[in-house]
């Protein structure tokens, strides 16, 4: 009788597992549900997935996955926001107020992206290079990347950058030299802003930039509408 619980427990351990893996094959630790997000910033309140434009109320949104105009063609987020963990969107504010002193503001495009969201990237971009691979998750999964740029306070136009957004050309690189000088000095001033202020630029997108500490936090696949 004993033999028969412990393989009955066993087998029911397995399936629980197998689940597991059926829902996240490469074994990655994802939360996904409020309750572990909630007990999570109870911990450590950095955790917390703050609404940016409610914190820093001079912030331009141009959320195009809340849209089809995107690379993907079709409407991915169901509201038109932007969240970051709490000391990325403090970095952000202080960034905002040092451009807003030059005449700039920023613009933000994108920043936490739910796990889902990033799987549907991967199966649908044509050029896997500029979409996260899901077996590794992506720094916006964390909380901890914004793809963004520039306007000018003066006009609220986008300052003249290399490339549009989410653009797959070679000239999105961040390094691409064979640009009008202008664009250079504004694709360079958007990038020295960002890394002096807790960011990196990635390797081949001048609007992605990750958020130094990434690695503290973990992947979210937790809708907008849910936080």
């Amino acid at each position: 009788m004993k033999n028969f619980l412990f393989l009955f427990f066993l087998a029911i351990c397995l399936n629980s597992c197998a689940q597991k893996n059926a829902q996240n094959p490469y074994g990655l630790t994802i939360i996904n549900d409020l309750k572990t997000y909630k007990a999570n910033n109870e911990t450590n309140p950095n955790n917390e997935l703050v609404e940016i434009k409610k914190a820093i109320p001079s912030v331009v949104l141009d959320i195009r996955y809340a849209t089809k105009n995107n690379f993907m063609h079709q409407v991915m987020y169901k509201q038109a926001k932007a969240f970051a963990r709490k000391p990325v969107v403090e970095h952000l504010k202080k960034i905002q107020s040092i451009l807003n002193k030059k005449g700039y503001g920023l613009k933000i495009f994108d920043a936490y992206r739910p796990y889902a969201i990033t799987i549907s990237f991967y199966q649908k971009a044509s050029d896997k290079n500029f979409v996260a691979n899901p077996s590794k998750g992506s720094k916006h999964n964390r909380g901890c990347a914004v793809d963004l740029t520039i306007i000018d306070l003066k006009t609220g136009k986008d300052v003249p950058m290399p490339t549009p957004y989410d653009s797959f050309a070679a000239e999105a690189a961040p390094h691409f030299e064979n640009l009008p000088p202008a664009i250079i000095k504004n694709r360079d001033f958007l990038i020295n802003t960002m890394q002096a202020n807790g960011f990196k630029v990635i390797y081949n997108e001048w609007w992605h930039f990750d958020f130094n500490g990434w690695q503290n936090y973990d992947l979210m696949d937790i809708p907008f509408e849910k936080l």
